[in-house]
């Protein structure tokens, strides 16, 4: 188990970069959030010429 703030800026994360629903995000399991956030990173990274 992890700390509800760390739950909470997940959600956001990928909320804001993929604009899936609430509901969407919470059935992943942690793993899962964790996997789609490094790649969020790396697309990052490419876009802003960091990658």
């Amino acid at each position: 188990m992890y700390a509800i703030d760390d739950l909470y800026a997940e959600v956001a994360y990928i909320a804001h970069h993929f604009h899936w629903p609430l509901s969407e995000i919470l059935e992943l399991e942690h793993g899962e959030r964790r996997r789609y956030i490094r790649q969020i990173r790396i697309i990052n990274e490419h876009v802003t010429g960091r990658g």
